[in-house]
């Protein structure tokens, strides 16, 4: 029974593979059959694309080529800052030379004669011919049943009729690259190569060899690799600033002063296992503190909202240059094609009220152009983002239950550990146990928002490959966004700020007493998390780039186990096959870490650095896993960088809101500054001058512990002191809020409205000023315009005079034998 079927599948296979094959013949291709060096039951099908064939298919796909030089001369913009710096560091103009900028417009196979063609076999290039290529692969039947076809070489790889389907490599890897020295050489040595980490990127031949799409993806990276080198320059300053400062800062040292924070004993901080303890325990944790809570960390938060507005202007300037040059500025409106999948389900259609052009749609197709009902997609996603916010409730309960322990049992634990016994707190172990496994929640949720994420958007159909990245990208992201972000968001803003005072605890889910921060805050706890995660997010992902090393162990052991010369396209096809979402991942990684950069980069200036260094290893590795580790991929069109864009625009304006707040609610520095400009001096302190001096006693609230309603903390002391802005016991409004509490209060909102209104000010100053097309481009638009339609003019004028010529030349004959018959009649 078994054989039978493994036959009549074999013989469908056959019979799809046969008729698709003749599809592709009908339709002009060239087909090669070649079989296996290394398998014999291998055969691998070359397909070529005659001259004719290309012409025909590049005027389908709307392609633009060059129709002559360029003659307009190019002026520096004030605003091309970047090239000063980087024009040191661009690969040899002797091994890649500067392509020559040309006017180009939509290829027409009437009208080659206008185009610049100086050899046909470099006027279209491997990334055209590639795209052609596929277009036609998408397109070709292999089966038709009760008179609806089925096409496309997708649903053949699906079904298990092909393997692979890929353009081939300029040459395989390996030794033979310096022997034959081409694009895929030039790219490994000058820009995948480690000895050319410090060059710019070559992005015009990468352009040519893998397209607009994949030379995108690695033009943005390298931006903001750039830019980050000046964001990551400012936040080293100011850590070295803080780092240099922590042994003068006068409420550190208030906390570590045996005289101050010595005879300072603090209330429990849960009810049962937890006792006193002393202020100055918290010494060192307290010196760490002052490296990131700082005035310097207020400088740089500022610089950074600045900082992410330049970035995306002058990105956008320079996107907008690559638009031009590599002829994507009308693309998406006149060239993208629907995707094999939509086609399939299509089954009528409707005119467009723009083209007046009928366009294929489902029968059920009620919402645009996707078929399912888009609440199934809303159910589906706030379904999993409740997920993500009970796996942050779950790790709140861990940091609660597991805080309640290590208070009662580390410090004997450590006790033979002296001297790690001042450095490692409850509260640091705590933090720190928690976001690790905070993390591995992190990773392993992803794996499952991912699925979900391509199920609901593979049931959503959308119609172009454009629509179903956008659709996937923001659904990923929001689940991204939730599950990396929830717990760093927690420690901003909600730990620590509703735990009530000791003799009346706020309890969550009525158990769990609520957690307290530091008497110094809770920025060192969300510095911990956020490094904890940058961290172990970059150890994860360079893990899973050193498994690509298992593909050349593969291809090793394939050589040595054959002497026989194995072809190009065998050796491409022991590579690994990119995805079909390509390079999405890479994107998804680079703006989750744009967030972590600018959404918390308050409470860590580090974040620009490891980024910078994470980028530089990131594009290099990228680039030696796509020319070394993956078969070429298929070229693809893009303008732009897709829903990425205002993806990045929204953390951006989020970015300012979230470092005011985390300056105003979770560090210290408010109520420092409140009590320095008001509460040291007249009428509320003894200090004749503005001075730090008694902050810490000052910003310490007393507890009477005969108010403990269990009693279980009964001591010989009379009061303990807890971390907050309340009348002291004794007061007519005893333990209810002070007016220093106010006044701390209004400081804040006031410092987060003014920050917020200065910094988006700026913004829009900035995105005024700074034009998204620089000029020089406006006017080179204009002129291939220009050039098109003198060129459209002077083909329809020929082809008037083609056409009228034989009615003029009659004419001219009959006029000619009447004058003749006139001179006749005279005689």
């Amino acid at each position: 029974m078994k054989e039978t079927d493994k036959n009549i599948t074999f013989q469908k296979r056959k019979k799809r593979r046969e008729y698709f094959e003749a599809s592709l013949m009908k339709m002009g291709m060239e087909l090669e059959a070649v079989r296996s060096v290394v398998d014999e039951k291998l055969l691998f099908v070359k397909v070529h694309m005659p001259w004719d064939m290309l012409c025909t298919y590049a005027e389908v796909l709307h392609i633009k080529l060059p129709i002559q030089p360029n003659d307009l001369s190019t002026t520096s913009s004030p605003f091309n800052f970047l090239s000063c710096i980087t024009k040191h560091f661009y690969p040899s103009e002797d091994l890649i030379a500067k392509e020559t900028e040309y006017f180009t417009a939509p290829f027409e196979k009437d009208r080659l004669e206008y185009f610049y063609v100086k050899d046909r076999d470099l006027f279209f290039t491997p990334s055209m011919r590639s795209r052609m290529a596929y277009y036609i692969l998408s397109r070709a039947p292999y089966e038709v049943q009760e008179n609806i076809k089925k096409f496309g070489v997708t649903k053949l790889l699906d079904g298990g009729v092909y393997k692979a389907a890929y353009p081939l490599h300029d040459v395989s890897g390996g030794e033979e690259w310096d022997e034959c020295p081409n694009e895929r050489y030039l790219l490994y040595n000058e820009w995948a190569h480690p000895k050319s980490f410090y060059k710019m990127q070559p992005l015009d031949l990468i352009r040519k060899y893998y397209g607009e799409k994949i030379g995108i993806y690695f033009a943005w990276l390298g931006f903001y690799t750039a830019m980050l080198a000046l964001a990551a320059i400012v936040g080293l300053g100011c850590f070295i600033y803080g780092y240099t400062t922590q042994e003068t800062s006068t409420w550190s040292k208030e906390v570590c002063d045996p005289l101050i924070g010595g005879n300072i004993v603090m209330c429990p901080q849960c009810d049962k296992e937890c006792t006193y303890w002393r202020l100055n325990s918290t010494c060192e944790s307290s010196k760490k503190l002052c490296i990131f809570d700082n005035y310097g960390t207020l400088v740089f938060a500022v610089f950074m909202a600045i900082w992410v507005t330049v970035f995306l202007e002058f990105w956008k300037r320079y996107q907008a240059e690559l638009e031009y040059d590599w002829d994507t500025v009308e693309f998406l409106e006149q060239e993208e094609q629907p995707r094999p999948e939509y086609e399939a389900k299509c089954n009528h259609t409707r005119i467009n009220p723009v083209t007046r052009v009928r366009k294929i749609l489902s029968s059920h197709s009620l919402y645009g152009d996707s078929i399912s009902d888009p609440s199934n997609s809303c159910v589906c996603a706030y379904v999993q983002i409740v997920l993500i916010l009970a796996s942050v409730v779950a790790i709140i309960v861990y940091r609660l239950a597991v805080f309640f322990s290590f208070s009662t049992r580390l410090q004997s634990d450590l006790k033979e550990l002296e001297p790690f016994k001042e450095y490692v707190t409850a509260q640091m172990a705590t933090s720190v146990t928690a976001s690790i496994i905070s993390f591995v929640v992190i990773m392993v949720l992803n794996i499952l928002y991912e699925r979900v994420a391509i199920w609901i958007t593979d049931f959503e159909l959308p119609r172009t490959k454009t629509d179903y990245e956008n659709s996937l990208t923001l659904k990923m992201f929001l689940f991204q966004f939730v599950n990396y972000y929830s717990s760093c968001f927690y420690i901003a803003f909600a730990k620590g700020k509703v735990v009530g005072y000791p003799g009346q605890p706020v309890y969550l889910l009525g158990k769990y007493r609520n957690e307290e921060c530091d008497p110094g805050g809770c920025l060192i706890e969300l510095t911990t998390q956020l490094t904890v995660i940058m961290g172990g997010k970059a150890i994860w992902n360079n893990i899973q780039e050193v498994l690509w090393m298992k593909n050349l162990i593969f291809r090793y052991c394939t050589r040595v186990g054959s002497e026989k010369v194995i072809p190009r396209w065998e050796q491409d096809y022991q590579l690994q096959p990119i995805g079909k979402l390509g390079l999405f991942y890479e994107y998804l990684e680079m703006v989750i870490q744009f967030g972590f950069v600018t959404l918390f980069v308050a409470s860590f200036p580090l974040a620009p650095v490891l980024a910078l260094v994470n980028n530089l290893f990131e594009i290099r590795v990228d680039a030696w896993k796509i020319l070394t580790q993956f078969r070429r991929m298929v070229p693809e069109k893009a303008q732009d960088i897709g829903a990425w864009q205002p993806i990045l625009q929204g953390v951006a304006i989020l970015a300012v809101a979230s470092n005011a707040m985390i300056i105003a609610f979770t560090s210290d520095m408010i109520p420092r500054l409140v009590y320095y400009w008001s509460f040291s001096v007249y009428p509320y302190g003894d200090h004749s001058s503005h001075t730090m001096q008694g902050y810490i006693n000052n910003t310490l609230s007393v507890f009477d512990i005969q108010d403990f309603s269990n009693k279980i903390h009964a001591v010989s002391l009379s009061y303990c002191r807890y971390r907050d802005f309340r009348y002291p016991p004794g007061h007519h409004r005893q333990y209810e809020y002070s007016i220093y509490y106010w006044h701390v209060i209004a400081a804040k909102m006031a410092f987060i409205i003014v920050v917020e209104h200065i910094v988006y000010l700026t913004k829009f100053v900035l995105s005024y000023v700074i034009p998204d097309v620089p000029y020089t481009v406006r006017e080179q638009i204009k002129r291939e315009k220009y050039l098109s339609q003198v060129i459209l003019h002077e083909t329809n004028l020929k082809l008037v005079t083609k056409r009228l010529k034989p009615v003029a030349d009659k004419i001219h004959k009959h006029n000619e034998d009447k004058e003749e018959e006139m001179m006749d009649l005279n005689f």
